[in-house]
Order: C-alpha cells, then structure tokens, then sequence
C-alpha cells in the first residue's frame, strides 16, 4: 500500500503521517508525501516530492503508483490562488488517479463550508443529505466544488472515493485560541473588533471569553472536531467496503454550545464571559452515518475539548503559527 498524502504539512497530514509510522499494524504501509511551500523530511517509509498540483506533469508523478490518495491540501480565502488548488490541482491528480493500474481509493477532506454552517438556517441537522450552499467568499465555494467533482468522477468513470466532510479541525491548544480578544485570535470572528477597544482589551487581560449568540439571542450552537478524531476517521475508511462513493460527517457528537462553555470555564477556572451578539445561526452535523457504516466515533466531547486546550504547553521548538488567514 503506498499512500500520497497532499497538504501533509497541516495539522492532519502530519498527525496521520505520525500514527501510520508509529504504530506497528501499518508498518507495510508506505507514504509519499506531497509537498509545496512547506516541505518535510523523508524516511525510511515517507518519501517526499515536491511540486504543485496545479501542474499536471506534477500531479500525475505524484499519483505514480500510488494505492490510495489521501487529499488534504487546500486554502482559505486567497483568491488568487484557491481555484488553482480546489479545482485544477484536484482535476489532474483524479485524471491521474482514473488512468491508474495502482489506483484503489481516493479520499477527500472535505469541510462544512460546503453547506454554509452557521451561515445559513438548517431545518434539521445537517447530514450528508443537506445540500451544498456555500458562504459568501472563495473558500467555501471551493469546497463544494471538490466534493461536486469527486462525485461526477464516480460516476464518470466508477472510480472508488470517499469523502470525510469535517468542520473546524483542533489541535493542542488550538481552542482556547478561538476565544481570545487579542491579536492571537486563531480563525474567526475576530472577536476584539466586535466590542469597544477599551472592553475588548480589558478582556483579553482577564482572560474573558466570548458567549455568541446567535440570531435568535441563543447561545450559539458551531460544530468542532479533534484532529485525532478526524484521523481516526480516516484511518477507519481506508479500504473499508462501506466507505466506497459515499460522503460522511465527522465531527464531535454534539455542536460545541458557547453557553455551556461559558459555564464550563466559569466552573472550572473561574473565566467570566461576555455577550457578543451575531447574525449567525445554530447548527448541528449529524454524525450517525459514520458511527453505523465504518464503527468510528469521536472521543472528543465539549469537556475534554476544553481541557486539552486549556492544559497544553507548548515548548520553545513549537511556537503557535498560522499558516493561513481565516
């Protein structure tokens, strides 16, 4: 088995990339990794390449006897490029992969921004039935067009895929950067420039969180999941009879609930929050499908979710870095 990862320097590509070459019962799997701007060292199993795949002579190399590809590389909102990796990158590595002899399965990550999360009303949970509706923005519309592309290639051609549609993926202290009012606010909103400049920074100095509410003055509830989770995911569908064509949420059992975390840390570490009201609007992905096809679940629940966050330290050799904007 030798599987191409692309983005493998994210916080997935490198998480997955770490369990298969760590743990014993993959040991007859092999990695190439495919990488662009941020590059990774080989070894003894992991073979890097690098190039971009919005190239074809690259795709097509990268795709070269591979048995699985594991599609991991996108962007946020960068206009200028993001059509470049989400659609041209993404045609040639499946016309490479269709053409293939070695070919078996094709897995994407796919993200909620294809149905719009909080942007849009939902009359129910969001399943993997709910249709595409993408946010204002290139982001999101990326992410319906690969999961739109991946499916016509079934069809077009019987090719073998499998789509892994996730929210806002964290990691070790990813989270409790959700919530600052400083400048090291990771992701969005931005919270500092919601409030006065004088409550916001009053905030971000007594560690004050944010409760967001959402259009209906409730607090708001957003879907999350754990980068182990998520490989989890992954590592579950690989090869798996039930995962062929079909689309799966993965995601935490329950929307994070920014009143229950407020209660949460108030409970637990004494951290007041303020109100910050919103036009956005509760959601929920339903995960059941995931749990019933491929018998994975999430370990990750709002609780431990937050005292990850909250107990990680980082060491000298790992600084926080956003690679990204959004």
């Amino acid at each position: 088995m030798l599987l191409l990862v692309t983005g493998p320097t994210g916080k997935v590509g490198r998480r997955f990339i770490d369990r298969i070459l760590a743990e014993p019962r993959y040991s007859d799997v092999r990695l190439r990794a495919l990488c662009h701007q941020r590059m990774l060292e080989p070894s003894g199993r992991l073979e890097v390449v690098t190039g971009n795949i919005a190239e074809r002579d690259c795709a097509a190399a990268a795709i070269a006897g591979v048995s699985h590809v594991i599609h991991l590389a996108t962007c946020k909102e960068m206009p200028e490029i993001v059509m470049d990796v989400a659609v041209k990158g993404m045609f040639w590595l499946l016309e490479a992969f269709r053409a293939s002899s070695t070919a078996r399965q094709f897995i994407l990550i796919g993200g909620d921004a294809a149905v719009g999360h909080f942007f849009y009303e939902h009359d129910g949970p969001v399943t993997e039935h709910t249709a595409h509706k993408a946010y204002p923005g290139c982001y999101a519309l990326s992410k319906v067009l690969e999961e739109v592309m991946l499916t016509q290639f079934g069809i077009q051609y019987g090719m073998n895929w499998c789509t892994l549609r996730a929210p806002w993926i964290m990691e070790k202290d990813d989270f409790r950067f959700t919530l600052s009012f400083g400048d090291d606010v990771f992701g969005g909103p931005d919270w500092k420039t919601l409030i006065p400049k004088s409550v916001a920074e009053r905030c971000r100095r007594e560690g004050t969180i944010p409760l967001l509410r959402d259009i209906e003055g409730r607090p708001l509830k957003r879907n999350f999941v754990h980068v182990d989770d998520l490989v989890e995911a992954i590592l579950a569908a690989l090869d798996h009879p039930l995962a062929q064509r079909e689309l799966f949420n993965i995601c935490m059992d329950e929307p994070v609930d920014y009143g229950e975390l407020a209660a949460y840390l108030l409970q637990t570490r004494g951290l007041t929050s303020i109100d910050i009201p919103s036009a956005y609007r509760s959601t929920w992905m339903d995960n059941s499908k995931a749990k019933f096809r491929l018998g994975w679940r999430p370990r990750y629940d709002l609780e431990k979710l937050i005292d990850s966050a909250w107990s990680y330290s980082r060491t000298p050799d790992d600084p926080r870095k956003v690679w990204y904007p959004g």
